[in-house]
């Protein structure tokens, strides 16, 4: 079920546009922001759910839910 599907999230600051930035590397690395982190997750949160549906409606393979990890490499 949707309900149940969880998908790994990348948050960070945009210190040039002063808001939370989302993204969802597993769905076309949709993206959204928000004034707040709340905010921001509260918004990736809907725009996953309009994805999914979307997808559903027009017979598009939902994405599987995925995990993904973020390293910090020094260069």
């Amino acid at each position: 079920a949707m309900a149940d599907m969880k998908y790994s999230v990348v948050l960070e600051w945009d210190e040039h546009e002063q808001v939370f930035v989302t993204y969802v590397p597993a769905l076309d690395f949709l993206s959204t922001f928000g004034a707040t982190r709340e905010e921001a997750l509260a918004r990736t949160r809907e725009a996953i759910t309009g994805y999914l549906e979307a997808a559903t409606k027009a017979g598009i393979e939902v994405p599987a839910a995925s995990d993904y990890e973020i390293l910090d490499i020094a260069v």
